[in-house]
């Protein structure tokens, strides 16, 4: 597809999604004010084209109010879906923000997603029809890789820039979690499967910060960060828990949350800024691993 048709798409989701709710005159008028319209009006037929495409592409609905004329974006699909467009639509419309900044891009620094390309594409269609996948996983903490693993992939999400995919191991018949960047030799097998009863992505998660997870029980998080820190904390917060009690020089920040490996990575990538307060089980397991970090530098 021509990429200003894409570039189309992206701009008539996002205006209609600004708006609100827009007549097609009122459409009409913020697209001649675009650049994009090249000084063109937008035809109705030209318009229902657009609309047709961006439910193609997007999987996004642009329906009309009868009684007003008005269109706006259909967001009966739930939150997930709702999230999921927006990240759609960010993406393709910094996709094409990139691709007209080619004569700038020695000043465009980007970070790549590993394997994301190679694999997600696989996985993705597995999801969709609910088809296992076989791979070969080269573990960090095995000098070796496993072959022939057998996955049924449950959902895929992305964390500091890296995919990953959970999902039934078959053979160890336990949910596990594989990054995208390990895998090798990928295939989509004819087996399909059956997702369980009860098995939400969302809440897979919902008291974890980062991929790892464990059966352990949410507990009570207590944070005391320094005031620019917590500048950054309120902008990107660590967990959707988070409350905040603001103090003359310092906040103390709130969760409830697992204690797990990539949280107690995340409070210590922080350094004397972010001090824990609750636990005091996380407490001394980042006392114990300053020690010995400390007894690294031992003069």
């Amino acid at each position: 597809m021509a990429r200003n048709l894409v570039t189309r798409y992206v701009w008539l989701v996002d205006t209609i999604n600004r708006y609100g709710r827009i007549t097609l005159k009122d459409l009409n008028d913020a697209w001649l004010r675009s650049e994009i319209s090249e000084g063109k009006p937008l035809a109705r037929r030209t318009f229902f084209h657009y609309r047709d495409g961006v439910e193609d592409m997007f999987d996004i609905n642009i329906v009309c109010d009868k009684s007003t004329f008005e269109y706006y974006i259909d967001d009966s699909g739930g939150e997930d879906n709702a999230r999921l467009r927006s990240w759609l639509v960010d993406s393709a419309s910094l996709s094409g923000m990139l691709s007209n900044a080619h004569d700038i891009s020695d000043r465009i620094i980007l970070e790549s997603v590993p394997s994301a390309r190679e694999h997600l594409p696989v996985i993705i269609d597995a999801m969709k029809q609910n088809r296992r996948i076989r791979f070969s996983y080269k573990s960090y903490t095995r000098s070796q890789p496993t072959d022939g693993i057998v996955l049924e992939p449950y959902f895929v999400k992305i964390f500091k820039q890296l995919w990953y995919v959970i999902g039934m191991n078959v053979k160890d018949n336990a949910v596990k979690t594989y990054s995208l960047d390990r895998i090798t030799q990928l295939n989509l097998l004819q087996d399909t499967f059956t997702m369980p009863d009860g098995v939400k992505p969302s809440e897979f998660f919902k008291d974890c910060f980062g991929i790892i997870t464990n059966k352990n029980k949410a507990k009570r998080i207590v944070l005391r960060v320094e005031p620019t820190q917590a500048k950054y904390f309120r902008a990107l917060p660590l967990h959707p828990s988070q409350m905040e009690e603001v103090h003359d020089s310092y906040s103390v920040f709130t969760y409830w949350m697992r204690i797990t490996y990539d949280l107690k990575e995340e409070i210590m990538s922080h350094g004397s800024s972010v001090e824990v307060l609750e636990p005091t089980e996380l407490k001394l397991l980042i006392q114990n691993e300053l020690k010995q970090a400390l007894d690294n530098y031992q003069l």
